[in-house]
């Protein structure tokens, strides 16, 4: 009986250890709080982490995070694809005024990175003011980094890598083959 009871108590602790370490990916914190000891928590946890079993289970908790979250390539694409083609334009009115947040389209609103409103007044008098105006800022997402991780996903971009060998160097590569076909 005692062999089924530790088995329990380490699958309970590998469990442990699996969700712990999803919070925050430190190892060594989530051995602590599966119950291994402060003084051998690290490497405790490193060779938690080698076992496949363990890799298995984080695997598995990982993906079904991704699916409650709805986090899939197909979403990120969208939205990366929001964020590279917006187009400016949907911010504003046909007077040029910027439109109230809920008259944006979708994409334009998820493109936005922050937004800044300002009142403007004038002052006169002790403690009297009029109002003069607004300013609002609108900053959206970089558009540059998001086509630029588009293209990479859709392998737009090669880097090229140009290698230079001087006649010593290709010299000293086929005398090295040729004494290693002679072993």
């Amino acid at each position: 009986m005692q062999g089924k009871a530790e088995d329990f108590k380490r699958s309970q602790r590998e469990q442990i250890f699996a969700r712990e370490y999803l919070l925050d990916f430190n190892a060594t914190r989530a051995a602590i709080a599966a119950g291994l000891a402060p003084k051998s928590a690290a490497v405790e946890a490193s060779k938690l982490l080698r076992k496949p079993k363990i890799q298995a289970l984080i695997t598995k908790l990982i993906e079904k995070k991704f699916e409650k979250l709805d986090i899939s390539a197909e979403r990120i694409l969208q939205e990366l694809a929001r964020l590279g083609f917006i187009d400016p334009a949907n911010l504003f009115d046909e007077a040029g005024s910027l439109k109230p947040i809920h008259q944006m389209d979708e994409d334009t609103r998820r493109a936005i990175a922050g937004l800044d409103h300002d009142e403007l007044f004038e002052y006169f008098g002790k403690g009297q003011r009029k109002n003069v105006g607004t300013t609002t800022k609108v900053k959206l997402a970089d558009k540059i980094r998001a086509l630029e991780l588009l293209g990479k996903y859709l392998k737009l971009f090669t880097e090229k890598v140009e290698v230079t060998a001087s006649e010593d160097l290709a010299a000293l590569i086929a005398e090295g083959r040729k004494r290693a076909a002679q072993r």
